[in-house]
């Protein structure tokens, strides 16, 4: 089994990297002369997924104009949230309607991605197939964060996430999904929280460990210290 379709957040506001994002969409700005958003396509493309859904919301006409003067040969398709923004899960819900593939990635294009990362993801689909999983998330340990703020998501104990009181690991912007379960969801905007929950409840949320290093543009200070 392959995976051939691959989605990418681009709708939000960005508002911590403000003033950047007063006139530029979070995934345009560049680090070490490529945009967040390139970096991840072309890592889409390196593990040769040829179908790619891009959402857009806020300052959508930039990311439109981005991927219309690219050469990229992939099939590229971006998709509005519509009126108002849908949040990261309903941003993928709406986005499942344009593609009939069962299962799919979603990245986060606020990670750094880069080719260092091609092996971990493959491994990760290998693993998602050979255990006939649903859903499965790519985390980090929180000492590999160049971010030193941010805090655990989950804890993985034999490769289940649970949420506890001190959290050690990060949800690092990539996971691997079935469309049934963003399909029983009535609401049009909400969080991906509102999918994982429902995994968490019967303990069937999945993690997968990176042991790369993990750098998150989180906000105008790291953005500042990634420039140097």
């Amino acid at each position: 089994m392959k995976i051939n379709t691959a989605l990418i957040l681009c709708a939000g506001y960005g508002k911590r990297l403000n003033p950047i994002t007063l006139s530029l969409p979070k995934p345009l700005i560049e680090i070490r002369d490529r945009s967040l958003l390139s970096r991840t396509i072309e890592l889409i493309i390196s593990l040769g997924i040829k179908n790619i859904k891009i959402n857009s919301f806020y300052l959508s006409d930039q990311i439109v104009e981005c991927i219309r003067n690219s050469n990229y040969k992939n099939n590229i398709e971006i998709i509005n949230d519509g009126d108002f923004i849908l949040d990261t899960g309903g941003g993928v819900k709406n986005m499942i309607q344009y593609f009939k593939q069962d299962d799919f990635l979603v990245f986060n294009p606020d990670t750094i991605w880069d080719i260092n990362y091609k092996d971990t993801i493959i491994k990760m689909i290998d693993y998602y197939y050979e255990n006939k999983l649903s859903n499965l998330l790519l985390v980090a340990n929180k000492k590999k964060s160049f971010d030193k703020k941010l805090n655990g998501d989950f804890n993985l104990i034999n490769k289940k996430l649970k949420r506890e009181t001190n959290n050690q690991y990060i949800y690092i912007g990539l996971q691997i999904l079935n469309r049934r379960l963003l399909e029983d969801i009535e609401e049009k905007k909400f969080s991906m929280n509102t999918v994982w929950n429902k995994q968490l409840i019967k303990s069937s949320l999945n993690g997968f460990e990176s042991k790369e290093e993990f750098i998150h543009l989180t906000d105008i200070e790291i953005y500042d210290k990634l420039k140097i």
